[in-house]
């Protein structure tokens, strides 16, 4: 579904991901673990188009999408949650989720996927007209997973979806990424928790100064020494 073929992207002078491949296939969980620095955030922000490589490409189903404007990526079916979670604080809940569906058309499907985010998030059904700025941390994390699935993604990048948020409301975040999963969307998770990551991944990456140090099944990756030494306190 998804093949990053050794690409390299700078910020100015800086070269921050150097030469990486990777794919994601449709239906897979995927994971890019790493340190601070490592270069994960970078690699999801190129190819959701925020930033462009300077060598390497992109296809998303088979069609080149490095140098592809974001909002056009989005109405191919990529969309990505960033990580800060960037909802827009002064606008209620419900318009931060229309704006998720700006893009479409199809009115009665749109109603329909408003009713499966307030099941997916039953917290923001109960606050559709709270200014989203009020939300907890966790609530805009949910808040900000839904806006990006009313674009009906049929790959869904997330970024750090578990930064600043106490254990319990980490369990649950990772649960509905799970079942996000499960009913239709393909997955690629960035993830400083690791050990979260890799227990409902099917794949992953470990990333180190922007290169692909180690790559396999989340299984194989998890038992690792060398992994479990570096990012599994262990």
């Amino acid at each position: 579904m998804l093949k990053v073929n050794n690409i390299d992207v700078y910020y100015g002078a800086i070269h921050a991901i150097k030469g990486i491949s990777i794919q994601v296939a449709k239906g897979e969980i995927v994971t890019l673990v790493g340190s601070n620095g490592a270069g994960k955030s970078t690699t999801l922000r190129t190819i959701s188009g925020l930033l462009k490589p300077k060598s390497g490409t992109i296809l998303f189903e088979d069609n080149r999408i490095d140098g592809s404007a974001a909002h056009k990526i989005v109405g191919m079916g990529l969309c990505q949650v960033p990580e800060g979670r960037r909802v827009f604080s002064n606008m209620t809940v419900m318009e931060n989720l229309e704006l998720g569906a700006y893009l479409r058309t199809d009115k009665d499907e749109i109603s329909r996927d408003f009713e499966d985010v307030f099941r997916k998030f039953p917290r923001l059904a109960e606050r559709k007209f709270q200014v989203a700025g009020t939300l907890s941390g966790g609530e805009q994390q949910m808040l900000a997973m839904g806006r990006a699935l009313m674009s009906k993604p049929r790959l869904l990048l997330l970024d750090e979806p578990s930064m600043g948020l106490a254990p319990l409301l980490v369990k649950e975040i990772f649960y509905i990424i799970q079942e996000i999963n499960e009913s239709g969307t393909t997955v690629l998770l960035v993830e400083q928790n690791a050990n979260m990551a890799l227990s409902i991944a099917d794949k992953a990456y470990v990333l180190e100064t922007g290169r692909i140090a180690l790559a396999g099944t989340a299984k194989e990756l998890a038992s690792s020494e060398a992994v479990r030494k570096a990012y599994l306190g262990g």
